[in-house]
């Protein structure tokens, strides 16, 4: 499974489409984190990832001016896994992070379509 996930990823990100991340149910999100070089960014508000968040993820607002200053920590020569509630502000945030060289893996559907451990 993790082979055919990477090839997918690989493939779209080469093929010169311009954008560095692809979306993924989550389903194939549960089996991309299990990787240890995989950044789990939340994208929601601290409010919100207080009430409970995946396991191993970071917040990082992506409303938040500084969420681009946050970003600055993470390491570009790993890759990046971002959610949000819904999706909606994953995506925005993936496609931030791919135009500053990330490469990024958004789970569409985001946390309420999530079925794995939550932390509260």
């Amino acid at each position: 499974m993790k082979t055919i996930l990477y090839a997918m990823i690989a493939a779209f990100l080469y093929t010169g489409c311009g954008s560095r991340y692809i979306s993924v149910d989550a389903k194939q999100f549960a089996e991309t984190i299990k990787d240890p070089r995989m950044q789990i960014i939340d994208a929601r508000t601290p409010n919100e990832f207080k009430d409970g968040h995946i396991p191993g993820a970071v917040n990082m607002d992506i409303n938040s001016k500084d969420f681009m200053r946050q970003s600055e920590s993470l390491d570009k020569t790993r890759p990046v896994a971002v959610y949000c509630r819904s999706g909606r502000r994953s995506k925005v945030a993936a496609e931030k992070l791919s135009s500053k060289g990330f490469d990024v893996i958004e789970m569409d559907g985001g946390i309420i379509s999530w079925e794995g451990e939550i932390i509260r």
